[in-house]
């Protein structure tokens, strides 16, 4: 049994051999890519490797010469619908058995198959070779040139490379050797440049190909003539991948292409490749003697133009990553903070206009910047980052010099090796002077702004508190009796009763410490909070309604603070209804997850609730809605409760039907409560 491989993108091909041939005497061994077809082409495992090839590209032309260096063991057949006979005679060249045309016959090739195993020729279909590809004549003195390359020829061509900065002068000395190996008469080479230098071709928009260079040409002629990727000789090349005549049937069928040839007098055109895309066209007409060039001498100059192309690929990104260094450098260069770049040798890089302002001593010039010059806290933290390759949090850092500079540094990592150790340091060094002096500045304003509006408060708070008392003082002595001070005592008790509390609340404000010492149960703090909330603010027909707070349940506490801090809760309720104020304390279950054992207990009102514009607000120092009032008292209740480890919430406009409070304690033993 015979094993015939077939190479194709689809199994259509090898699905009709199967159907038409003997399977008693043939197997067909389907494979989609070339890489999976090598296996069996190496290890001689098929008879016979029938290929799907359409011949028209560059990319056709290559597989195929992969195909014939590894199907050496066995005959290889070529199935196409391309009737192109410059093609089909490369493929013969090439090392191709056979080619046959669509549509394939089963037939035919067991016939082939059976003439090849017999030792016989078997005619094809090949067209016959037509008479305008014979252009060298067997008479012709010229000798061909060897595609083996020598020793003589690489010295040659390794000599061009040392323009590696510079591409047009490359091309330049390249077509000065090709006039030396070939004796080239005249010759141009036509190249697409990327544009903005980004190193693609393509890049940018435009995609004319102008000429770099020219030998045996006036410079006129060479303006005058234009290629572009799009049309004409550039697309053509570019689709075939191959050296295209003046004299070939596609040339002569198209007037582009002809009226291209015709104005630099050329006779051949050869791609420039870098192995995938068409980068430039040379144009050359023959020797100096006036023969053509022959074959041999075409290949050499395709070879040598493919290296080339790639020469010009690598400066292309050569010049694209200087370009971006370039772009970086400057861009460092003018930033306004410092940036400094530290090698791991401890040298410095690169270093910014304001890294030398910084830093620099004064004795070197601008572009110089040692490590040593480094504050000895920056360099020692620079040292720790190279060591251990770990990036740091940004810090402040206060210079020696100038007085009461502030920088913001930043030290991180980059350009990592191997071995995941950084290569390199970036320092970079923010100037936050001004806007620690704007900061304090601001500070300052804000505690002015405060003590101006405390000193408006508590003089409108005071003067209100003390008419009474200095109606009193002006009473004449001899006028006094005591109906008198009878009328005046109640005045004179509120006005005690006012600066006792305005004084309470300002000393608490001012703790930051106290000690928690007394044990509590939540119906006596309620009961002693609406006691004191009724001695600072009187309600004639007030109600405390206690619901589930007669648990045996007790806390730690400082009774007199806490006390306080509620009475202040209370007083606001009490103030939401002056007419009939009913005052509702629930003790309820603690809301979600908390550190530990929570009581929890809200405080009810019957009057209209919170505004938004109050709830906002509402617990911020010097924020009120009554007259006179001075806005400390929710502020003070919730730092009070805070510092017992417990909260303060306030609940939002529409949770409840009125005012509603809701004040979490912590069940635990005695504790020392920061702020």
């Amino acid at each position: 049994m015979k094993t015939i491989l077939v190479v194709a993108q689809n199994s259509d091909l090898a699905d009709n051999l199967r159907s038409g041939l003997d399977p008693a005497a043939y197997r067909v061994a389907h494979r989609a890519a070339i890489e999976d077809a090598e296996p069996l082409l190496l290890h001689g495992l098929a008879d016979a490797c029938l290929v799907d090839l359409e011949l028209r590209g560059v990319q056709d032309a290559w597989l195929l010469e992969r195909l014939c260096k590894r199907s050496a063991h066995c005959p290889l057949i070529v199935c196409t619908s391309d009737r192109s006979a410059e093609w089909e005679e490369q493929a013969y060249l090439q090392g191709v058995s056979h080619i046959l045309h669509k549509p394939l016959r089963a037939r035919t090739l067991e016939a082939i198959l059976q003439q090849q195993a017999a030792g016989r020729a078997v005619p094809t279909s090949a067209p016959a070779r037509p008479v305008e590809l014979r252009e060298v004549p067997v008479e012709s003195p010229a000798p061909a040139v060897s595609t083996a390359p020598t020793l003589a020829l690489l010295r040659d061509f390794s000599s061009i490379l040392t323009h590696s900065d510079n591409a047009e002068e490359l091309l330049k000395q390249l077509l000065l050797l090709l006039r030396q190996i070939c004796a080239l008469n005249r010759a141009a080479i036509f190249l697409h440049t990327p544009n903005a230098r980004q190193g693609s071709v393509g890049a940018g928009g435009g995609r004319e190909l102008r000429a770099v260079a020219s030998i045996g040409l006036a410079p006129e002629v060479v303006a005058r003539a234009q290629l572009s990727l799009d049309r004409g000789l550039g697309a053509e090349l570019g689709r075939l991948g191959r050296v295209m005549r003046a004299n070939s049937p596609e040339v002569r069928a198209d007037p582009v292409l002809q009226s291209e040839f015709e104005i630099l007098g050329a006779r051949v055109a050869v791609p420039m490749l870098d192995r995938g895309a068409l980068l430039g066209v040379v144009l050359a007409d023959g020797r100096l003697t006036g023969e053509p060039l022959v074959n041999s001498e075409l290949e050499l100059i395709f070879h040598l133009l493919e290296q080339a192309a790639l020469a010009v690929r690598h400066i292309w990104l050569h010049d694209q990553q200087a370009a971006n260094h370039q772009l970086l450098t400057g861009v460092l260069r003018e930033l306004s903070s410092a940036c400094v770049v530290v090698g791991r040798d401890l040298k410095i890089l690169h270093a910014n206009k304001m890294a030398q302002k910084y830093f620099a001593a004064e004795s070197l010039t601008a572009d110089k910047l040692d490590f040593t010059e480094l504050p000895p806290v920056l360099a020692t933290k620079i040292h720790q980052v190279l060591r251990t390759g770990g990036g740091l949090r940004p810090f402040r850092f206060e210079p020696v010099k100038p007085v009461g500079a502030v920088f913001q540094v930043t030290i991180v990592p980059f350009q990592r090796a191997a071995d995941g150790s950084p290569g390199s340091v970036l320092l970079t060094v923010e100037d936050q002077t001004q806007n620690e002096q704007l900061r304090r500045l601001e500070l300052e304003a804000s505690d002015l702004r405060m003590v101006k509006s405390m000193a408006h408060r508590l003089v409108a708070e005071t003067g209100n508190a003390i008419v009474p008392l200095n109606t009193f003082v002006q009473i004449p002595p001899d006028a006094m009796d005591k109906n008198l001070l009878h009328s005046m005592l109640p005045a004179l008790k509120d006005t005690d009763k006012r600066i006792e509390r305005r004084v309470k609340q300002f000393r608490y404000l001012a703790e930051d410490v106290f000690e928690l010492k007394d044990t509590l149960t939540l119906n006596t703090l309620v009961e002693k909070a609406y006691t004191e909330a009724q001695h600072y603010q009187p309600a004639r027909d007030a109600q405390l309604i206690l619901e589930n707070t007669n648990a045996t349940v007790t806390f730690t506490a400082n009774r007199e603070r806490l006390v306080f801090a509620l009475a202040e809760v209370v007083m606001n309720a009490l103030q939401a209804n002056p007419a009939h104020p009913i005052v509702t304390v629930r003790r309820v279950e603690a809301p979600g997850p908390t550190d530990g054992p929570m009581l929890a207990f809200e405080i009810h009102d019957n009057g209209a609730g919170f505004s938004q514009e109050a709830f906002e607000k509402v617990g911020k120092h010097f924020f009120t809605t009554r007259i006179p009032g001075l806005g400390l008292g929710l502020a003070v209740a919730r730092k009070i409760v805070e510092a017992h480890g417990g909260l303060l919430e306030i609940s939002a406009p529409g949770a409840a039907p009125h005012g509603l409070v809701c004040v979490l304690l912590p069940l635990r033993a005695s504790v020392l409560v920061k702020e």
